[in-house]
């Protein structure tokens, strides 16, 4: 009996949260990714025919069924097309005759940007790769998930990869080719979402037209904002929080270089301000989701209060969470 009885895998992992402007490291230069406590779940089972089964009802997919030999093929849902691509790689290396029941959970609303789609893929990835008893290091487990980012939609630095897997707070240049954890575990911080999902296809657009017109310029922006995450390791470890805001503050003006900000985000920033807070800066690729700003603690409360008078939304999260870890059944 023991011999047949049917073994799942359950792995987690947690959402990011980039403390610098996305773009540049697409472009080589380095940024400041952090994994909140927020995580989610892949469980992993096999179920003996050639099926790939998927219930994902948090990233609003159910009972979605596919052949081992029809993966990769026809129209993929947004919600399934990494995990899909990532089994289909599998595969290819490791042959398989039946196939697998996936299921998955998350803790946090994909709202938020918090890069479910990301921490999904490497949970499923280490769920998977566990299963099948093919052991992986930290370093070939990004390189199977950024296989299956690129495949899917071509372009990818991999960050939120990065975050999913190592945990804690990054110093990333991409593709992996340095990743350093840094200490910034007593970061005073607040999040406020902005109300709107940012647009990260039409951003990525505007930037890349920018970088077209005049690439000059916008590489000049893009040194300065890798500037900005040398100077925030070495801030950020000395506990110069008023450094880090003015780092933040540095941050949005690049921001504003690339016309990627808006009027909700301005409106929370000068709130958090002139409430007293060192600095304040949108986050990743900005045009919505989460505004970040540093705080003296005295007057969090009074930070708080003001971006909730404008119209945001503070989240509670913690910084710095565990990377990818296989959970007790």
């Amino acid at each position: 009996m023991t011999k047949n009885k049917i073994q799942q895998i359950t792995a987690s992992a947690p959402g990011k949260l980039m403390l610098s402007v996305g773009y540049a490291v697409v472009h080589g230069r380095p940024t400041i990714v952090t994994a909140v406590d927020q995580r989610l779940y892949a469980t992993v089972m096999k179920n003996g025919i050639d099926v790939f089964h998927l219930d994902a009802p948090d990233l609003g997919l159910s009972a979605y069924t596919k052949t081992i030999s029809e993966l990769g093929t026809k129209d993929l849902p947004k919600a399934v097309r990494f995990i899909e691509i990532l089994y289909k790689n599998f595969l290819e290396k490791h042959p398989q005759k039946e196939g697998i029941i996936v299921t998955t959970s998350s803790d946090f609303s994909s709202s938020y940007g918090f890069g479910s789609s990301s921490a999904v893929t490497v949970a499923f990835a280490k769920a998977l790769t566990t299963l099948y008893k093919v052991k992986l290091s930290n370093k070939e487990l990004f390189e199977l998930c950024y296989k299956a980012v690129l495949d899917v939609q071509g372009v990818g630095s991999g960050f939120d990869l990065a975050a999913a897997i190592w945990g804690g707070t990054l110093y990333f240049v991409s593709p992996a080719r340095i990743v350093k954890k840094i200490k910034a575990e007593q970061l005073p911080i607040v999040i406020a979402y902005s109300g709107a999902k940012a647009d990260t296809p039409t951003l990525i657009r505007i930037v890349n037209n920018m970088l077209e017109e005049d690439s000059e310029y916008i590489n000049k922006v893009f040194d300065g904002i890798g500037k900005l995450a040398d100077d925030f390791v070495e801030s950020a470890e000395k506990f110069d929080w008023k450094k880090v805001g003015k780092i933040f503050n540095q941050s949005q003006e690049y921001i504003r270089n690339l016309k990627v900000s808006n009027n909700k985000i301005e409106e929370l920033i000068v709130a958090a301000n002139n409430a007293g807070a060192y600095g304040s800066t949108a986050s990743g690729a900005a045009g919505g989701d989460c505004v970040l700003t540093i705080v003296n603690e005295k007057n969090r409360q009074k930070v708080e209060k003001a971006m909730k008078n404008v119209g945001g939304k503070i989240i509670k999260v913690n910084l710095n969470a565990p990377g990818v870890r296989l959970e007790k059944k």
